[in-house]
């Protein structure tokens, strides 16, 4: 029955993808002479800071006459694309050489908003036959020392230039004529006229293969060469520190086992040490064990999410500049594996002897959507002041709400249903003592917050490499698509995250102190907080991002995104806590 689930869901989400994508009006892509082919303009905003974009008539550019609005899924509208038509005609194999858009008289105030555009390093994207393409409006000449000796200019001139194999666009290209430009620097009217030119070009690509050259930026040979150096060093590391650990650990283990061994057939009256001394507390349940089991089970859900996304990846459907299919699978598989949270979270809990379980589901539904919730309030506020494309209309919010209330909410009340009669025990092979043992003074390298910093450090030590190419792509104009490697970095990740903190569980029960269980989903779940470090890295180091709106956004979901991680991999670490405690409290003789 899961498998047939598991199955259904994938179906239904490939489906989706299939119809999320920014599709033309000619849907199969084959015209004749003579034939209009879609041009969409998008948006428009400054180069460095990818979340401010803006509606492409915001600026005074050129009207078509027939301005028309083209109508765009989920995952389109979330990513920030508002698509019109452009004011320019590229018929299908129809050359043109100076052909004029519009004659315009710039008043003053609108000279000042094309001069802080060109400032800013505004850029124009447009769609043509579901193909991007890009321009900047303007260039700013800055021989003067001074910078009030700069002088500012707009491109009015813009040259197509189109690939075609038989009846099917393959490439598009523009180019700007920096010899045909407007003087903003003066705050001034300005006449101007605005032209375009078409060049159609026939080549031998074929048309499946026309998004590659999206692609070719992450694989050229310089960049994979980069991503397997990552690969490498990751591996390198994971071998050399998780086989030092697996060695003394193993080692450490036997002695304790032989021990121990030797202690009952010798002497049964000598005095126990050790993380067998502590036997009779360390199944003893944890405090606030609803928030607990509710963290398990949103880290359960979280990790079935990324596992999705990555089949999904792998199978081809995220191609490039089709982010909206990544948008609206992130929508959807949240709202499907909602089941999921609601099942391991209750069942959880009641193996915990909680009572209270709707109490406990309903803090389940909330602790991943609640901060995400306030963060996108906040956010998209932030956008409406802006007047920003990233400010979601109110007909998607309506849609998102109603995939909460109608999909997620009723899913997760089935699962944690079923949580509730799958009436599974806790296996615990040890007795649990009516009195917990006092914990001994420990020192302070023992404690919370430096065993957190030990276990986020080697996972993330694995996959830094790789961030600065997933940042620069989500919040950059790089495109990333070598998802096999990024498969293996997040294998690797968990793996890592799963060794170290069993290695701390197990120091920590052999200095006989037995809270490990919150303290294993910390430690487990510190990589987050690595990552949210590395954040603060990227922003004033790497990037050029700049303004409140740009670095609330990125700052904002970057939180949540890392929340995320945190609950997830708190998940691995605690599971692999777990099995570890039980197997090795079940190898030994326990009274």
């Amino acid at each position: 029955m899961a498998e047939k689930m598991v199955a259904m869901l994938f179906v239904a989400v490939l489906m989706l993808m299939a119809v999320d994508q920014v599709r033309s009006d000619a849907s199969n892509h084959r015209y004749k002479e003579g034939d209009q082919v879609p041009l969409y303009a998008n948006k428009v905003g400054p180069f460095h800071n990818p979340s401010e974009t803006y509606r492409y008539y915001d600026l005074p550019f050129c009207l078509p006459d027939d301005l028309k609005e083209k109508s765009e899924a989920l995952g389109e509208v979330l990513n920030g694309d508002r698509l019109v038509s452009a004011p320019y005609k590229l018929d299908f194999l129809r050359d043109k050489d100076s052909e004029r858009v519009c004659k315009k008289t710039f008043t003053k105030e609108q000279v000042l908003q094309f001069r802080s555009a060109v400032k800013k390093d505004y850029y124009f994207q447009m769609f043509y036959d579901d193909l991007p393409i890009w321009g900047f409006l303007g260039m700013v000449d800055k021989e003067g020392k001074d910078p009030s000796d700069y002088k500012y200019y707009l491109f009015k001139h813009i040259h197509f230039d189109i690939f075609y194999n038989k009846d099917r666009v393959i490439e598009i290209y523009v180019r700007t004529d920096t010899n045909a430009v407007i003087d903003l620097t003066e705050d001034k009217e300005v006449d101007v006229e605005f032209y375009y030119a078409v060049k159609w070009k026939e080549t031998n690509i074929p048309f499946e293969k026309r998004m590659d050259k999206y692609s070719q930026s992450s694989s050229l040979p310089h960049h994979l060469e980069i991503h397997w150096f990552s690969i490498i060093n990751s591996c390198v590391t994971v071998l050399l520190l998780t086989g030092f650990l697996a060695t003394i650990l193993m080692r450490v283990l036997k002695n304790d086992f032989v021990k121990y061994a030797d202690d009952e057939e010798s002497a049964e009256d000598q005095e126990e040490s050790g993380w067998k001394y502590i036997h009779g507390d360390v199944f003893r349940y944890p405090k606030y064990k609803s928030l607990f089991a509710a963290a398990l089970g949103s880290g359960t859900q979280l990790f079935t999410l990324t596992i999705f996304i990555f089949i999904l990846a792998l199978v081809g459907v995220f191609y490039p500049y089709n982010r909206g299919a990544l948008f609206t699978a992130l929508v959807v598989i949240y709202a499907l594996t909602s089941g999921i949270a609601g099942y391991t979270a209750i069942s959880f809990y009641c193996q915990l002897e909680g009572t209270n379980w709707v109490m406990n589901l309903l803090l389940t539904g909330c602790l991943f959507c609640g901060p995400l919730f306030l963060t996108f309030c906040f956010l998209n506020t932030v956008a409406i002041a802006y007047t920003a494309t990233a400010a979601l209309p109110f007909g998607t919010i309506v849609v998102i709400v109603l995939i909460w209330a109608l999909v997620t909410s009723p899913l997760l009340v089935l699962g944690g249903i079923a949580g509730k009669n799958s009436e599974a025990e806790f296996q615990a092979p040890c007795r649990t003592s009516k009195y917990p043992r006092e914990i001994p003074p420990l020192p302070w390298y023992r404690g919370t917050i430096p065993q957190m910093a030990m276990a986020g450090f080697l996972p993330f030590s694995a996959i830094y490499i790789e961030l600065y190419y997933i940042f620069a792509s989500v919040w950059g104009h790089r495109i990333y698509t070598i998802y096999s490697i990024l498969f293996i970095v997040f294998i690797i990740l968990v793996i890592v995250t799963a060794f170290i903190t069993v290695a701390l569980t197990y120091f920590q029960l052999a200095a006989e102190d037995h809270e490990w269980w919150w303290r294993s989903f910390l430690c487990g779940g510190s990589t987050g907080l690595f990552i949210y470090a590395y954040c603060l890295y990227y922003y004033y180091a790497r990037s050029e991002m700049s303004g409140f709106m740009q670095t609330s956004f990125f700052f904002g979901y970057m939180a949540c995104i890392c929340y995320g991680f945190f609950l997830m991999l708190g998940t691995v670490g605690f599971r692999a806590a777990l099995l570890f405690v039980r197997h090795i409290y079940g190898s030994i003789k326990c009274e």
